[in-house]
């Protein structure tokens, strides 16, 4: 009965959408009103998110069972979305009453669907991984279509779609899917590795590739650092997440403080919501080095957070969160005709160079390939220009391109931000905001 009165008032007020063009002098401004329902924050930003756009201020509100939330949006580029389409697009996706965000799955395997079959997988990190994933596929005939891979905490995920190729769409034969996952598990074990992802067969139905691969390393729990992974790394370049209690109102307050980059809002707020957190308020703003968060949220179930080991959780799960997708290493872009086996032929080319693949994007589109690689040497450290220029040499320099040189970023600059909320949510005294953790 609850289920139905909430549908019954979503219909009654539908959601609502304003984007103006004046309102800022640098960005689109984009104004959502809706019920209230968890997970709608993840929605609107995975709409804004998949178009490309970049997010450089959010204003979030969803006390009282309506919510509302003022983006500052702009494109690749940083200019103002002009195009009627687009805006038309946003317009009319986010006044839909259809869930863009499919619910979580605990299981990790293969799931077919009409035009190609998707693979999903997660096991311990090393030199190569990922070059022996695509020589198993193409021994196995399947084309890889579509992929992307994220490695972090010495822990990798990946969810690659792959056809057959002989006939260019999804394997379905049974006894096919159980020997691709048969080996491609033999692959992930490697020789040591006993903490390896359940495989099964998945129904069919959408996937959201990007919260997928949240999904997958948090159930891999890569946000338990493993020390050997900190070694030679900065740790001044880390996010910085503090976690408070704000006693008198009720909520928890987080705020995060890390480089800025495309898609970090996602990031975060995907996080959250997988882990029944809902945001009520909230403010996001963007440098020319730093992205600041803050958000005051609660459990699902309405209760702040209760003991240490939540917000020691917490803190863990969202700076793995932000660092999953950072750019770690020297971008390489492929751009080529597309043909099968082409993407283990390249992975086997930087696997013969040590070169490790932290992170890659893989697409075809129109019979062309265009993917992008983040890669360092075995180390962790950066590639050897020589190497590079060596292996350019044998795919062709007009293939593959470096995308940027700048291996070492600096850290963000502290800035000091007063909260947004602090006159609505003003405490008496400092005493009622307790100090919990903090990271640097």
């Amino acid at each position: 009965m609850d289920d139905e009165y909430a549908k019954l008032i979503r219909r009654m007020n539908p959601p609502r959408v304003v984007i103006d063009n004046d309102a800022s002098e640098e960005a689109t401004v984009i104004q959502v009103d809706s019920v209230n329902k968890h997970g709608i924050l993840l929605e609107v930003v995975q709409v804004l998110t998949d178009m490309n756009l970049v997010i450089t201020k959010a204003y979030i509100s969803s006390d009282g069972g309506w919510f509302m939330d003022v983006f500052n949006v702009v494109d690749g580029d940083g200019n103002k979305i002009r195009d009627k389409g687009v805006i038309n697009y946003i317009t009319k996706t986010l006044e839909s009453d259809a869930s863009f965000v499919p619910p979580m799955r605990g299981t990790v395997g293969v799931m077919p669907s009409e035009d190609h079959t998707s693979i999903e997988l997660s096991g311990t990190d090393r030199p190569g991984l990922l070059s022996e994933v695509c020589a198993v596929l193409a021994d196995l005939h399947c084309n890889v279509v579509n992929a992307e891979i994220w490695t972090h905490n010495a822990r990798a995920a990946a969810v690659v779609h792959v056809t057959d190729d002989s006939t260019g769409c999804a394997i379905e034969d049974p006894n096919r899917l159980s020997k691709i996952k048969e080996l491609l598990c033999n692959v992930l074990k490697g020789n040591n590795d006993l903490k390896t992802a359940k495989m099964t067969l998945s129904p069919p139905g959408f996937t959201h590739r990007e919260r997928r691969l949240h999904q997958i390393m948090f159930a891999d729990r890569d946000y338990q650092r493993v020390e050997r992974t900190e070694l030679g790394k900065d740790k001044s370049s880390r996010p910085h997440v503090t976690v408070l209690d704000c006693i008198e109102k009720d909520y928890t307050v987080i705020t995060m403080r890390s480089k800025d980059r495309p898609k970090l809002l996602f990031d975060t707020v995907c996080t959250l919501t997988d882990m029944q957190y809902v945001v009520f308020h909230g403010v996001v703003h963007t440098g020319r080095m730093e992205a600041y968060q803050e958000y005051y949220i609660r459990h699902v179930d309405g209760l702040p957070m209760s003991s240490d080991a939540e917000r020691e959780r917490v803190i863990e799960c969202l700076e793995a969160a932000i660092e999953r997708r950072a750019s770690e290493g020297l971008e390489l872009e492929l751009r080529t005709e597309d043909r099968f086996g082409l993407l283990s032929d390249i992975t086997r080319v930087f696997r013969e160079n040590s070169l490790c693949i932290k992170r890659a994007e893989i697409s075809t589109e129109g019979g062309k390939a265009k993917d992008t690689f983040y890669v360092t040497d075995v180390t962790g450290n950066p590639v050897n220009p020589q190497i590079i220029d060596s292996i350019r040499q044998q795919i062709g320099h007009s293939i593959l391109q470096v995308k940027n040189s700048n291996l070492s970023p600096k850290a963000p600059q502290e800035t000091t931000m007063s909260f947004l909320f602090g006159n609505i949510f003003k405490c008496r005294t400092l005493q009622n905001f307790k100090l919990i953790r903090s990271y640097s």
